[in-house]
């Protein structure tokens, strides 16, 4: 257990640094830079190779939306999950503690929004705390049902990190404009502890929406897409 402990903490650090480190140095640096297309390939590309890197020994969850998902599922044991949540949710803040020491180190460093989630005066274009909530629930739901399918038995064997990434690409694509794209718990909340714009008072949308999301996308395809799918048939129910 020890080891996929340690797997979705360096996986969700990962991910991350990736996304935070992107967004708070390289985004727009020094006046042209990725911008936000970057950052969500930052963000596709680092699931991608901690997958291939480790997912083999923890599943490659990186986020407690997915864990949740799965579990739903029926992909994972329930009495795991408080436990890959804690080692994600640190690995997540741990990341934010070294983008935060790094970045800090240039002239005029200012934390501001720190790359966090937000909704209204803090929404990118300024949407809606509805609107957040609810792309926040489409998007996890529907990277869901990619991961779920990707992972079965009947799909390509091989390929599920790179559907799995992409996917996330896609939708930091479209999720970033909107609440700057969460689908992650962690991801929310290692952001939050740094940002100065009051990123912390609105972190509940930013854990129950992917949270609902995850699950929806977990019960949508053990009932519609795969009904009886149990750990020991994953791929083989038709």
């Amino acid at each position: 257990m020890a080891r996929k402990l340690f797997a979705e903490f360096f996986g969700t650090f990962w991910l991350c640094f990736a996304v935070l480190g992107t967004a708070m140095m390289a985004a727009g640096f020094p006046t042209v830079g990725v911008g936000f297309i970057g950052v969500g390939f930052a963000a596709g590309l680092a699931v991608l190779t901690m997958a291939y890197a480790v997912g083999g020994i923890s599943g490659g969850h990186f986020n407690p939306a997915v864990s949740l998902g799965l579990a739903i599922a029926g992909r994972f044991d329930w009495k795991d999950l408080i436990p890959y949540w804690i080692a994600q949710i640190v690995g997540g803040a741990v990341a934010a503690v070294v983008v935060y020491w790094i970045a800090s180190g240039a002239p005029g460093f200012t934390a501001g929004g720190f790359a966090a989630n937000g909704y209204g005066d803090l929404s990118p274009g300024k949407y809606s705390l509805l609107s957040c909530l609810v792309i926040e629930i489409v998007l996890t739901g529907m990277f869901l049902i990619v991961i779920l399918g990707a992972t079965s038995k009947s799909a390509p064997a091989g390929f599920a990190p790179i559907a799995i990434g992409l996917a996330l690409f896609v939708i930091h694509l479209i999720g970033i404009p909107v609440s700057n794209a969460s689908v992650n718990p962690a991801r929310s909340i290692a952001s939050a502890i740094f940002a100065t714009t009051g990123a912390w008072s609105q972190i509940w949308l930013f854990i129950v929406g992917p949270l609902a999301g995850g699950a929806l996308g977990g019960l949508i395809w053990r009932t519609l897409l795969s009904p009886g799918e149990t750990p020991a048939n994953i791929g083989q129910v038709k």
